[in-house]
């Protein structure tokens, strides 16, 4: 799956920036972007426009975070097919189209987050896919608001925790935990604050029951120490509506996130992962690696002409497989 933005929700998009300020949109997204970098939450997205200039600036990047971290849960667990979504901390509804395109056999949408702004946003952006006819949006506080939901087969909550303190982010853990008949994703920014965040989550829930899918290849404690910490980059393309929106010049940037996907039961197998960047030689490819029985740097020699082929196509947060892993130097 793609980390681009679905067609449908690019032309919502479209449709809804014409005759937007673009220097104003620009402005009030900056504003909210500084507001969450310094702890703060969506308290300052209290418009029509400011839920579009946040929507406008972070969906590509939060749905290309979503998407890599979907494509890590499918790989290891491809016969996955969950028939409902709660979608926690939903905003502008991002994760939902991401796992709207991921699983189409979802047929209901959940949707919580207890900023109106956002919510509007999102039920006028669903108005043009078929398939969120049924969607449900409810608005109000996500402890109290996810007491009174359903339980889903697959529940996302991406960029929610961060907002919240270490007491009330263990009692949505918990909370969201027994909302989930199948499958948990977390995803947060892939800072170290971000990681410890998913990491505290991860103990906790594996205390309960759960079992880690992606992106560990096992249940025990991350064996990183600091300064080290776990966490992914996606890259993505932008538009020129974007660059202008971020005040870039690149024509892409580097989403990092950190996530944490859990379910009910324990996946058949589990690949290792890639930490970092593979470096390539002429003599080999070299790999830091997260395995099984925990870091290992994975050496694979030019000699061997197929592995390090292979090898050699391995990206930062890909999974590894058995016959694909050489051994620790």
């Amino acid at each position: 799956m793609t980390p681009d933005l679905p067609a449908e929700l690019k032309a919502a998009l479209a449709r809804k920036v014409e005759g937007l300020s673009r220097n104003d949109a620009a402005q009030r997204a900056d504003t909210i972007s500084r507001t969450y970098r310094d702890g703060g939450g969506s308290g300052g997205i209290r418009t029509g426009t400011d839920a579009l200039a946040y929507a406008l600036a972070r969906m590509p990047a939060t749905y290309a975070a979503v998407t890599a971290s979907l494509n890590a849960l499918t790989e290891v667990n491809p016969d996955f097919a969950p028939r409902s979504l709660l979608d926690i901390g939903a905003g502008p509804g991002t994760a939902t189209w991401a796992a709207s395109e991921a699983f189409a056999s979802i047929d209901a949408f959940t949707l919580l987050d207890a900023n109106t702004a956002l919510r509007d946003l999102a039920t006028e952006l669903a108005q043009s896919h078929s398939r969120f006819n049924t969607m449900r949006y409810e608005s109000g506080d996500a402890r109290k608001a996810l007491a009174e939901a359903p339980e889903a087969d697959f529940v996302v909550a991406s960029y929610v925790i961060n907002e919240l303190g270490a007491n009330e982010r263990a009692a949505l853990a918990d909370a969201m935990w027994a909302k989930t008949s199948d499958t948990l994703l977390v995803v947060e920014p892939g800072t170290p604050a971000g990681y410890a965040r998913i990491i505290d989550l991860r103990t906790r829930l594996i205390a309960r029951g759960a079992h880690v899918i992606a992106p560990c290849p096992h249940d025990a404690a991350c064996p990183l120490t600091k300064p080290d910490w776990c966490h992914f980059t996606q890259r993505l393309q932008r538009s020129r509506a974007h660059k202008h929106l971020k005040a870039a010049d690149l024509p892409y940037e580097d989403e990092k996130f950190s996530y944490v996907v859990l379910s009910r039961a324990p996946p058949a197998h589990r690949p290792s992962r890639v930490l970092a960047q593979p470096q390539v030689t002429k003599i080999a490819v070299t790999a830091k690696i997260c395995a099984a029985d925990g870091i290992e740097t994975a050496s694979v020699p030019h000699r061997d002409k197929a592995a390090y082929k292979r090898a050699k196509k391995w990206d930062w947060g890909d999974a590894v497989f058995p016959a694909e892993n050489a051994g620790p130097e």
